[in-house]
């Protein structure tokens, strides 16, 4: 035995936690232990948690926020943010409700528009971050309160209720295996961005943008276009989390959308944690239903007056999960670096 192995085995014996928790592998399968912990404790404490009903209602209540979830994480993994990504929501369901209200054109092309105006507004976010040189938060942060006033001035600032006929309300109504079609959809767009980003140059491209932008520009990657698009694709696919909205509910509210963002963004940093240890699909899907359903089990526990643990839940995890990828470097706090002492002028006599 080397001297190295002989003092990794005395390091192991002197400390038998870290290697338990390398055995379990907790860095990366946390959120699979937590989940399998939900189904255990809630499953036998709660008669109607593991019955195939309410399966079903966490799967298929949760596909918008799994959607927005995956609209966060793509520019997110170029290392840009995109917070608007909730408003956006509301501003498909907003133009797609209002036209059907308000006008004759058929009411798919009524979301075909809507998700037009979406990449248009995402083009735009991504001319002020990349053109501009705003930074990716305070730029979409500002695009939301725009979102907002568009989402007002569009509604009359009235709910928007009974307009979207039934032929375009089945297409979310239809189901297969006793989920509906949009939970399937779902999946395909996650299977769709795992193979982009785990499986493709595009995928690579983005990864290394977003490890050190700098180095990647020089490299000859064109990182403006990458985070340009990125932000586009988010704009694209929290437009669809919108249409998914009005086949489901086929409701149009000022409060829709804003409140999918937290648990969406508790889902990618929970997620970044897992498998991967950066941004990836599946860790953030694995992440999200974890959460949602020892939200459900404890829904079941406190039978009354239960509206509190969702955002207790939820914001809760969305700082650990913030805690955990800032622990393992996924988010950076870039510091300013020291003047040079020579640098600094003499003070004046």
């Amino acid at each position: 035995m080397t001297n190295d192995n002989a003092a990794q085995s005395a390091a192991d014996l002197a400390t038998p936690s870290r290697s338990w928790v390398r055995a379990l592998r907790l860095d990366k399968y946390s959120a699979l232990y937590l989940w399998a912990g939900f189904m255990i404790v809630f499953g036998i404490t709660q008669d109607q948690f593991l019955t195939a009903t309410s399966i079903k209602l966490v799967l298929t209540e949760k596909a918008i926020v799994a959607l927005l979830a995956l609209a966060f994480l793509v520019p997110l993994v170029a290392d840009t943010f995109d917070l608007s990504v909730g408003v956006m929501m509301g501003f498909s369901i907003a133009i797609t409700t209002a036209l059907a209200q308000n006008t004759d054109i058929p009411q798919g092309l009524n979301a075909v528009i809507a998700m037009a105006a979406c990449g248009g507004v995402g083009f735009v976010s991504g001319f002020i971050v990349v053109k501009l040189h705003v930074n990716s938060f305070i730029a979409t942060l500002g695009m939301s309160q725009v979102l907002i006033a568009a989402n007002i001035l569009i509604s009359g600032n009235r709910t928007i209720n009974g307009v979207l006929g039934d032929a375009y309300r089945d297409v979310g109504r239809t189901k297969y295996l006793g989920l509906p079609v949009y939970f399937y959809l779902m999946l395909l767009c996650a299977l769709i961005l795992w193979y982009v980003l785990e499986h493709t140059p595009l995928g690579r491209y983005l990864f290394a943008t977003g490890g050190n932008l700098e180095a990647a520009r020089l490299s000859g990657l064109s990182t403006d276009t990458l985070r340009w698009g990125t932000l586009v694709a988010s704009a694209l696919i929290a437009g669809f989390a919108g249409l998914v909205h009005t086949w489901k509910v086929g409701t149009y509210s000022s409060s829709i959308g804003p409140g999918y963002l937290f648990p969406a963004i508790a889902a990618v940093f929970f997620g970044a944690s897992q498998l991967k240890g950066r941004p990836n699909v599946w860790g953030t899907l694995i992440a999200l239903y974890a959460l949602a359903f020892g939200v459900k089990g404890l829904q079941l526990t406190f039978t009354s007056g239960t509206a509190w643990i969702e955002p207790l839940f939820e914001g809760v995890s969305l700082l650990i999960a913030v805690a955990l990828a800032s622990r393992q470097g996924i988010v950076q706090v870039r510091k300013r670096r020291p003047i040079p002492a020579e640098t600094v002028p003499p003070p004046v006599s």
